[in-house]
């Protein structure tokens, strides 16, 4: 989801009254600490997904390579918040289904791919640092959003970058498929920055096209950015600058259409909220040393995630 930076007072206004009308509306099912009653999936959906994990025992996980601490590969495993997110979803929709063992496998997927493996039946659940928006809502389905990030950008330390303004006539990279390559043009112009913006495949590249010098900052997730920054030999060499361009409510994403699989994913992470195992998760990848190299991120739980937290809904305003 993308608002501009002017709009921030907005924004949180109506994340805010999205968040009240949940709470205030009267059917929010399934109930907190309930298991998903059986749902007949509508005839558009199929149930594929539950078909294929019925037959197999087995939930495909699309995840990322470099969306640190979300969703990434260290020492050759994926892992991360969204992926371990996913595990404790996996193991739900096992015992919906009454399998005697689930297993989970694994796929990479970029910000370009990830929307079409699931139309495609190549993921089960795409854990990665996946925003929910209206546009995406057409093609899959989201759960409750499990974090809540902003588009900033970075730049070197030795650059006098502050905020957009100060990248006037620059080269700015972000990476395609994703809103922030979108946001960053818009706040560009709403700014009246010129600025010419090259796309990166992924986060790795355009994250090393600033370390090389080939561009002057890369736009992302802020929560991503400092995944980079921490992981890279020489954080200090790297600031993240300028104020939030959008908020981004991650979510993980999975096959539209399909109520009995929507209303089981969303069950399992209301039990997360309510337990606080999603806390607890939380914590883990965020304010705990993480593989592979024992960096700590050090971020405290987001305010407006904490707020959200509170109603959980997969409601986001347009």
């Amino acid at each position: 989801m993308t608002f501009a930076v002017n709009r921030m007072e907005l924004r949180a206004g109506a994340w805010a009254v999205g968040l009240l009308l949940c709470a205030l509306g009267s059917a929010l099912p399934p109930a907190w600490g309930q298991s998903a009653p059986p749902v007949t999936p509508s005839p558009a959906g199929g149930g594929t997904t539950l078909q294929r994990i019925q037959s197999s025992g087995v939930v495909v996980i699309g995840h990322r390579e470099s969306s640190l601490p979300m969703s990434y590969v260290a020492n050759g495993t994926p892992m991360g918040y969204s992926v371990d997110v996913c595990q404790h979803i996996a193991q739900a929709l096992g015992r919906h289904l009454k399998l005697r063992e689930v297993r989970t496998t694994y796929r990479m997927v970029t910000s370009s791919t990830r929307f079409d493996a699931i139309e495609k039946g190549e993921v089960d659940l795409e854990c990665g640092s996946t925003t929910n928006t209206a546009a995406r809502r057409q093609r899959v389905a989201f759960t409750i959003p499990h974090f809540i990030a902003s588009s900033r950008i970075v730049v070197l330390s030795a650059k006098p970058y502050d905020r957009i303004e100060d990248l006037e006539g620059k080269v700015l990279a972000s990476t395609t498929g994703t809103t922030n390559i979108d946001s960053l043009a818009r706040e560009a112009t709403n700014k009246s920055v010129r600025v010419r913006i090259e796309p990166a495949k992924d986060h790795a590249e355009g994250f090393g096209w600033v370390v090389s010098g080939k561009v002057d900052g890369f736009a992302m997730d802020d929560v991503l950015l400092f995944g980079l920054r921490a992981s890279h030999s020489r954080p200090e060499d790297l600031k993240v600058i300028g104020k939030p361009m959008t908020i981004e409510p991650y979510a993980v994403a999975f096959e539209r259409n399909n109520a009995e699989l929507k209303a089981v994913v969303d069950a399992e992470l209301r039990r997360l909220i309510q337990t606080r195992e999603l806390h607890r998760l939380y914590d883990k990848w965020f304010t705990q040393p993480i593989p592979p190299r024992g960096i700590n991120l050090s971020m405290r739980m987001p305010h407006l995630l904490v707020d959200s937290l509170k109603y959980p809904s997969d409601y986001v305003p347009q």
